[in-house]
């Protein structure tokens, strides 16, 4: 199976590198790392590495830069997609599992889940009380999963023509989960375990984690509507 890994990133030249190296030496796949529109040298350091790079001319979210790698994939004929976090985070040595499961077609969509495993970095006590609230709400509408959240995902192309037309922005995942289920995708979970970023600090902070939870259950409700 021809699979593309796409990498969004924003500002993120000091861990890059090391990620871009991780997967190449994990799996057989091709990587694309999608610069939205950093300052510094994430591309440059990403191109270095030996990954392609799509760049955005200005910074215009994770949504759209998702968005950017599945139109990307599509174009080319890939016929799976992984996606990882430019920071670090996400182990590429689960890569082949989820190209695997994808290529027995057991699913449409593979998260990555790192409370199922419960080992290995956790994050906050605020993000996770986060995502238990948005856990609840995923499965009052339809999507139940325990890491709504989750950057790591493996998308076939069925997936890919599901939310590549018109993506959800602005940490768009969970509402993503819920488009893809109203399409008609198959979603499964499987164990992940994270590590602690590797550089760089996360955009999320305490303040913005309230409004983003608020925005986040809003838009679940109207897409199910």
């Amino acid at each position: 199976m021809r699979c593309l890994v796409i990498i969004p990133a924003l500002n993120e030249a000091e861990a890059i590198g090391d990620v871009v190296r991780d997967i190449r030496a994990s799996c057989d796949a091709d990587v694309v790392v999608i610069d939205d529109g950093s300052s510094d040298a994430t591309g440059a350091n990403a191109s270095a590495a030996g990954a392609d790079v799509l760049r955005h001319p200005c910074n215009l979210g994770i949504g759209a830069a998702v968005q950017t790698g599945y139109l990307y994939a599509l174009e080319q004929g890939y016929e799976c997609v992984v996606r990882q976090d430019g920071d670090g985070q996400h182990d590429p040595a689960y890569i082949p599992q989820f190209v695997e499961l994808l290529a027995n077609d057991e699913a449409d969509i593979i998260v990555g889940s790192r409370f199922l495993a419960r080992e290995g970095y956790q994050s906050t006590i605020v993000r996770r009380l986060g995502i238990l609230i948005l856990s609840i709400i995923s499965t009052l509408v339809g999507t139940r999963t325990t890491d709504p959240t989750s950057g790591y995902w493996g998308v076939n192309r069925r997936a890919m023509e599901t939310l590549a037309p018109e993506h959800p922005d602005d940490y768009p995942e969970t509402e993503a989960l819920l488009i893809a289920a109203a399409g008609g995708c198959r979603i499964r979970e499987v164990p992940t375990v994270m590590r602690e970023r590797a550089a760089g600090q996360s955009s999320i902070s305490v303040l913005y984690s309230g409004f983003y939870m608020v925005k986040v259950i809003l838009a679940l409700l109207l897409v199910k509507r």
